[in-house]
């Protein structure tokens, strides 16, 4: 918006809590009320184009809250609000450009809600435009009467409407743009006519009858109708706010970058952008600098979908242009391969573009510390706020033609070291000896090439499927679940193997069917190979698992001596806990898992190939497996299922069981809670039930593990029902 607007906040209003001061100055989210009117101003004017009217008493506290760039002037008595903007007057002697009109209990208004009003004011060249809102609620604001023609005739008040215009569904939110000197010749002719309280909307009605043009702009989300008058509303405000950052596709609208559990992803074209990608590795490069890292460099890596290699490339000039030495793969490369050469190196950071199992219109990057594990939240909350701080002035940047002939960006093949470090973990004598016959489907992403290497070398007979480069992933994500393993199923039941294996689109996770093409859940397979590490290899140590992995691992655990760990869900989490415990496995249900003395992040290549190990070398089938270690821990039956989550569903669920004891659910006494990933309920003999919402998709995730099937799924309803009742 042009630097010729200037904003009137009028927050001198005499609304209070009791014993907690002025509305306008109560607490709200991160800031206050007046704060977040301010904040909404954001990009539309520059702070010192800002007028703030006040009381006497509440100055120096609005001081505090907004700084000292804005204009202040007093409006001594409370005489109305068109009396608080005749108090601007001097203020704005001289200037006769567009004035935004604002009050200062109304937190809730979009900035792109303002956006609207100004650029609605500008298009149809009008003398006042208001803001006005259609709502089926009965509030207290005034009323638009308008002609059958829809031109806007008069502001009624609701003190002073009729029945019949009170019916009227249109209201004035009290958000005007008008010239200043139209607005302020009309108020101090109004004055000197009218007796007592100087109210706004007597202006707006005088100018109304003047025939001068105004118009109006209607915004779409009733709840930013919502001004604070009490208690109770600050309450709610505080709910809306909180909705609000859990909406779908948020980031990608005010064009922020927000990471997840498992890195920063968004939709390509949307938030996945070359300028985001820019401003966040400008970000990465500053923390380098800060910490004096320049030398130790950077690798970038990236996978097979759309804009990756284009945007890995994008990072490294950036990160040439702050004389921050980068290496780039030479091609698409899994990110455990990534992940493997950033420790191999000791970088500064490792960057993997990829946007792992979600669906092909999605990207993103995942960083990593120069050991290999992925950044924590108090790092990325960092480098994200930092981030979306930055304009593309702030970047700097060396194009890469430039960048490779100096030498600051150089291009390297990690695959044969990667692929030897694996190898130097598998016993692939045992592989060799066994002569196996399997069927691998990469799901069109990048874990062919480094996984057949491996199996090929151990002598085995490998069959690939979805294995072309396919951006699209053949129309589905590229997520090894039961549903996406259909295709591998039915050539599996066709054909002779002895085991079949699936990888997600980078390579990270893993699924595998056991010889009759049966489906093995993760959470057995995580529990097969602990027992097969700890007993046959006899490889001592604990255990580590997220909230939501299989309990058997802890009845194995115990069995074998050893402690078992629960972490949050996230990677990072499981392997900081393997580090701090010298764990020697680290599993997540969703497919992921590393062993000590690996990379400290999820590897399918590797998971992989000590899946085919364990086989061999056991020389026994998934289902003899199976029974053979269900022999030391007994069954526990596990039950889930997933439902989208609304923005609303993120608080009030939340708060509804911080406030609920749950003491017993579907009849089973609840023996402990936890609420630092989601909510999850402990019973007894390792029984459990976990209501979560997911951090990567807007879905919730309900799930139980139980000693029955039938338990299991009975508790998985009754939370269910649980996330069905209303506040």
């Amino acid at each position: 918006m042009p630097a010729s607007l200037k904003v009137l906040i009028l927050a001198a209003g005499q609304k209070s809590v009791p014993g907690g001061g002025p509305l306008e100055l109560q607490p709200l989210g991160e800031s206050t009320v007046l704060g977040h009117v301010a904040q909404n101003l954001r990009g539309l004017a520059l702070p010192t184009n800002l007028i703030v009217v006040a009381a006497p008493a509440s100055l120096k506290s609005i001081q505090k809250v907004l700084g000292w760039e804005p204009t202040y002037v007093i409006q001594e008595e409370p005489l109305g609000t068109g009396h608080a903007v005749l108090q601007a007057a001097d203020a704005l002697t001289g200037y006769d450009g567009d004035l935004l009109i604002l009050y200062g209990d109304t937190p809730l208004l979009r900035a792109a809600t303002l956006r609207g009003l100004l650029n609605r004011h500008r298009l149809k060249r009008a003398n006042l435009t208001l803001l006005t809102a259609n709502v089926n609620h009965d509030l207290p604001y005034g009323r638009v009467v308008r002609d059958a023609s829809g031109k806007i005739l008069d502001i009624v008040e609701q003190s002073e409407a009729s029945s019949e215009v009170k019916a009227i569904r249109e209201l004035n939110v009290g958000a005007y743009v008008v010239k200043a000197a139209t607005i302020l010749e009309a108020l101090q002719g109004l004055n000197r006519r009218i007796e007592g309280e100087l109210r706004l909307t007597d202006c707006v009605q005088q100018l109304l009858r003047t025939g001068l043009k105004v118009d109006s702009y209607q915004l779409s989300d009733p709840d930013e109708v919502r001004g604070i008058n009490d208690a109770q509303d600050l309450e709610q405000a505080a709910f809306i706010l909180q909705k609000r950052i859990f909406r779908p596709r948020r980031q990608e609208e005010e064009n922020e970058v927000a990471f997840g559990t498992g890195g920063w992803r968004a939709i390509i074209g949307e938030g996945f952008t070359m300028h985001n990608v820019r401003r966040l590795c400008q970000a990465l490069a500053n923390e380098i600098t800060r910490r004096g890292e320049e030398k130790k460099g950077v690798i970038v890596g990236y996978d097979r979908r759309f804009l990756s290699r284009q945007a890995a490339e994008a990072a490294c000039e950036v990160f040439a242009g702050n004389n921050i030495a980068a290496i780039l793969c030479n091609e698409d490369a899994p990110t455990p391969l990534i992940n493997y050469a950033t420790a191999l190196l000791g970088s500064a950071y490792g960057l993997a573009f990829t946007a792992s199992h979600n669906p092909p219109e999605w990207n993103g990057l995942k960083v990593f510390h120069g050991d290999g594990s992925l950044l924590l939240d108090n790092e990325t909350k960092s480098i994200s706020a930092e981030t979306n701080a930055l304009a593309t002035t702030d970047v700097i940047k060396l194009e890469l033609d430039l960048a490779l002939e100096t030498g600051v960006v150089q291009i390297r093949d990690f695959t044969n070291q990667y692929v030897d470090a694996v190898e130097k973990l598998i016993d692939m004598e045992a592989i060799r000896k066994a002569g196996l016959r399997l069927i691998v489907d990469p799901m069109y992403g990048v874990g062919q090439l480094t996984l057949e290497t491996v199996l090929t070398e151990a002598r085995c007979r490998v069959h690939f499927i979805h294995n072309r480069h396919n951006p699209l992933f053949g129309g589905r994500s590229p997520a090894p679940d039961h549903e996406a393993m259909r295709d591998l199923i039915n050539v599996m039941q066709q054909a002779h193997y002895d085991l079949g294996l699936a990888m997600d689109g980078d390579a990270d996770r893993i699924a595998i069917l056991d010889e009759t093409g049966r489906y093995i859940s993760f959470n057995d397979v995580l529990v097969l190979l602990y027992w097969y590490l700890h007993e046959v290899r006899g490889e001592k140590g604990g255990v580590v698992r997220n909230l939501s992995t299989t309990h058997i691992l802890d009845r194995l655990a115990r069995v074998l001596g050893e402690k078992c760990i629960e972490t949050p869900v996230g990677f990072k989490h499981i392997a900081a806990g393997m580090t701090e415990h010298n764990a020697l496995l680290g599993g997540e249900s969703s497919g992921g898992l590393t062993i000590r003395g690996h990379i400290l992040g999820k590897d399918g290549i590797f998971a992989s190939a000590i899946v085919v190990e364990m086989v061999a070398r056991t020389k026994l089938k998934i289902s003899e497996l199976q029974e053979q270690v269900w022999a030391l821990t007994g069954r526990l039956y596990g039950a889930e299922e997933t439902l989208p989550a609304t923005p609303e569903m993120k608080i009030a669920i939340p708060r509804r069981l911080k406030k609920t004891p749950c003491k017993e659910i579907a009849g089973h006494k609840v023996e402990r809670v936890t609420h630092i990933d989601g909510t999850k309920l402990y019973l007894e003999n390792d029984n459990w039930a976990q209501l979560r919402f997911s951090g990567t998709e807007p879905v919730l995730r309900l799930a139980a593990e139980a000693d029955t099937l039938e338990k299991a799924q009975a508790l998985v309803s009754w939370l269910k029902q649980f996330v069905s009742a209303k506040n």
